[in-house]
Order: C-alpha cells, then structure tokens, then sequence
C-alpha cells in the first residue's frame, strides 16, 4: 500500500511539471515569446499578394528626410521629416477588404540628420519650402485697442499665433499679455522699446533681450524662445547676441504693410499674390488687421495652407 501512494505521488508530481511547463519555448528566440501559430501567420501574410503589393508599391509613397541648411538667401532654413511606409501596419489596415489601397498606408516620420540646432547663428525667414503652412509674425508695441478683436478672430477660426512683445508695452499691459498667452498663442521677444538694434553696442543688445526676457517669463512663466528685432532691423551682432541666449531671430517673407493702412481688398490683394508654403506673414495690431484679419485667414485656408505657430512651422514635422 505504501508503495502504491508513492507511485501515486509521483505520477501527480510528473504530471504538473508537464501541463506547468511552456512548450513554446525556443531557445534560439530572444524573447522567447513567437509561438507556432503566430510563426504560420507570419509566413501566411508575407506571402499574400497584398502584402507582396504594398512592399512593391511603398517606395512610391516615401520621401527622404531633408536636412536644416543655411541658404544663401534665406538663411537658416528648418529641415523635414521624411516617411517611410509601415508596411505590417499598413497590411493590416487592409486585409479585410484584401486590396490595395493607398489612402491605407501607414506612414513613420524619419527625422533628418542636421537639425537647426546644428547651424551657426542666422535669422530664419521663412519655413520649409515643402511645409504647406503658413505663420502669423504679430509685433506688437503699440495697438493696444485692437489686440481683443484681433484676438476673437484668432478664437473664431481656431488659428494660434505667434505675438512678439516689447518689453516696455508687456509692463503696461500685463492683462492683455496675460490673455495672449492663455489662449494659447506663443509669445516671442521684440526688445525692450523698439531700439535700431544694429546701432546698439553688444551689451545693449543683450539687455534689450535679456530685460524682455524676464518682464515676459515673470508675466507668463515661460522664457521666450523667439526674438523679432525691431523694424527687421539687425546685424550679425544682434543675431549671436540672440543666441548666446538660446533665441531664434526671426523676420519675415510676408508683409501685410499692415502700418500704411491699407484697406482690406489691397492688402488681400498683396497677401494673395505673395502667400507661399512655409511663408511668415508679418502684421501688427491696426485697424488693417482687426478690419482685413477674417479675410485673410478664410483666403489663406482655401488654398490649402495650415496657419500654425512659429513653433509648429519650424519643427522638422510634416
């Protein structure tokens, strides 16, 4: 009898090593983890036709990234992200309808090599001249009375800008630097009270910066990023005085010539003819673009532009 339950014991001991033990481990795979059905699915789907098409068909669709450079013209210009198509994911986006479909793929962002990090000190102009998107440069130092209705067309539209703030105005009007801000818009630099920057020694460029810098982080809680200098007026001093405070210095290829007053058709008229992808409109807070601002926006989005911040135009994303 004794025998028996021993024999007993040890048949039970045998048979929960065996059901507890992984038969679908492999020695030979990193995770351990590819059992044999998933193994069959896999050479199931790499030899369906569909599969085999979009793995022909995907280099159609992929772009290389392009590197940030510095261009004779237009000098610091951003890079593009290039894409490659995921074909697993793109295969299961259409294996229930089981035939090609381009408006399927899935695509992944490849970033380029050179950033604009990488580059020496240069102001930036304009976007990426592949970048369908258009950025709205709003200086302001005076125009405090039109900043609500330049503000609620902004809202209306759901368009985020990009305001560069004197220094001297922000002090005065902290609420409306304040409303700025909240509505998400991002706010740059624009010195402290509208100087010629290039006839300013290095260390009055630096203070015109740096002085801005702290009225607008002690208003906002964020130190700007971006620096607009004052009637575009700037020199190599001005734009690696810029940098050495971590700052972008950003003009334009746009311009409203909002500050002539012109009405809303001739300014139409010249936004029109010179909006192009990756464009920087420069405006101001006049009655031109509290009257003309709904126009411009409504033609800028039927001819296929985004409207984004200056963050979103320069970052390497498509």
């Amino acid at each position: 009898m004794y025998r028996y339950h021993w024999l007993v014991h040890v048949c039970v001991f045998i048979l929960i090593v065996t059901v507890s033990f992984d038969f679908t481990y492999d020695p030979f795979e990193p995770n351990h983890t590819v059992t044999f059905s998933n193994a069959v699915e896999e050479v199931t789907k790499t030899d369906d036709p569909l599969y085999e098409k979009i793995q022909e068909k995907r280099t159609d669709y992929e772009e290389a990234p392009q590197d940030a450079k510095i261009d004779q013209v237009w000098k610091k210009v951003p890079g593009r992200n290039g894409v490659k198509v995921n074909v697993d994911k793109s295969y299961e986006q259409m294996k229930e309808n089981g035939v090609f479909d381009e408006t399927l793929l899935v695509y992944e962002q490849i970033p380029p090599e050179i950033t604009m990090d990488d580059l020496p000190a240069a102001p930036i102009f304009r976007g990426n001249p592949n970048k369908e998107m258009v950025t709205f440069l709003i200086n302001v130092s005076w125009g405090t009375e039109h900043i609500p209705a330049i503000l609620n067309i902004l809202k209306e539209h759901n368009v985020k800008a990009t305001f560069f703030v004197e220094g001297k105005w922000a002090m005065e009007n902290t609420d409306y630097v304040k409303m700025i801000h909240e509505q998400g818009h991002v706010i740059g630099n624009h010195a402290y009270n509208h100087p010629v920057m290039s006839r300013l020694s290095r260390q009055d460029i630096l203070e015109q910066i740096s002085q801005t810098n702290e009225i607008l982080e002690a208003i906002t809680g964020e130190t700007p990023k971006w620096f607009a200098p004052p009637s575009g007026d700037y020199n190599d001093q001005v734009v690696k005085a810029a940098a050495e405070q971590n700052m972008e210095t950003i003009l334009w290829s746009v311009d409203t010539i909002d500050w002539k007053n012109p009405s809303t058709s001739v300014m139409m008229n010249r936004v029109n003819s010179k909006i192009h992808p990756g464009a920087t409109l420069l405006m101001h807070p006049t009655p031109s673009i509290a009257e003309g601002l709904d126009s411009i926006i409504r033609s800028i989005k039927d001819r296929g532009y985004k409207i984004g911040t200056v963050n979103t135009m320069l970052s390497a994303d498509r």
